[in-house]
């Protein structure tokens, strides 16, 4: 498949919150940019093994811009650093996507469920669950007021936005967020690893859509040697208990595309022609690690002695 990737330019810069910044990004001769959905992310390389996913927060029906917000995290791997401190108007950034593992399902009620940047994904999904004429709640919390991105866009939908800040109201009451949820309810929520996990434990799995900024904890595997066969390349390579297969193929020459290598952004999702993938990935549903129809080859293994992929 086809990836769009192309040097677009920061055509505005301005603050979202405090230690957010928001950027407008557009095509430098004025082209439209592919559409997407809510729920979609894009690749923004910042440097050289600087590469970072960022989720859409614009307008999906707006093909002349795509736009990010990218929180200040001072503890980070020098992304959000490259952003905030280097990043102005007029400079150009090589963006590649979008892809979307966090789509919005349709349905007729949806609650949805906000920390912090996480809001960013959630945004757009507001406005078509909105336009549909679905019935929906958010309920969105943030360290202090200040620090939540997009609240005065958010003001316009009244009380079907609930805001929690930490500082004010403590943590989110996840408990009573995910009661008596109606039938037909879906539940999405975005944000910090320990709040993802704390809804899980909420809500019934099948009511439950989440996306995950960071790898979420898997359970200990055995790392054994196995074979992958590459379809395509008619190439057979051994992937040794400490080397990933993103690693193993690419050593043997072997071009694809990746980016976090953590299992989180979906980037390196490869079609499995034949073997059982052993699934470490944070991006798959529970149903789709079933199917074994796919895998994230960046940390994902295979639970025999062999895999076929379609590379």
């Amino acid at each position: 498949m086809t990836v769009y990737e192309a040097e677009l330019v920061v055509a505005r810069r301005e603050s979202a919150a405090d230690g957010v910044l928001a950027l407008t990004l557009r095509h430098p001769l004025g082209e439209d940019l592919p559409a997407w959905e809510p729920g979609a992310h894009v690749d923004v390389v910042l440097g050289p093994e600087l590469e970072r996913q960022y989720s859409l927060c614009g307008d999906p029906a707006d093909r002349s811009a795509w736009r990010i917000a990218v929180l200040r995290e001072p503890e980070g791997r020098g992304g959000s650093a490259r952003v905030h401190e280097q990043l102005c108007e007029g400079d150009k950034v090589r963006v590649r996507g979008p892809r979307n593992h966090f789509r919005l399902e349709p349905a007729t009620r949806y609650r949805f469920v906000a920390g912090g940047i996480g809001i960013t994904p959630i945004l757009p999904m507001l406005a078509v669950a909105e336009a549909a004429g679905a019935e929906w709640t958010l309920v969105y919390g943030g360290r202090t007021r200040n620090s939540m991105a997009f609240t005065r866009e958010l003001a316009r939908y009244g009380d079907r936005v609930t805001l929690c800040p930490q500082d004010e109201s403590g943590l989110l009451d996840l408990d009573a967020v995910t009661a008596d949820l109606p039938e037909g309810t879906l539940l999405y929520c975005c944000g910090p690893g320990p709040l993802l996990d704390a809804v899980e434990v909420c809500c019934p799995a099948d009511r439950l859509r989440v996306e995950r900024f960071t790898p979420k904890e898997q359970p200990a595997g055995v790392n054994g040697e196995f074979e992958v066969e590459l379809a395509q390349s008619g190439r057979t390579v051994t992937v040794a208990p400490d080397v990933s297969v993103l690693d193993a193929v690419r050593a043997a020459g072997v071009e694809v595309l990746y980016s976090c290598t953590e299992g989180t952004c979906g980037t390196c999702e490869t079609d499995v022609l034949d073997g059982t993938p052993d699934h470490r990935d944070s991006v798959l549903t529970d149903a789709e690690r079933e199917s074994g129809e796919t895998m994230m080859i960046c940390v994902s293994r295979c639970r025999g002695k062999r895999l076929v992929l379609d590379l």
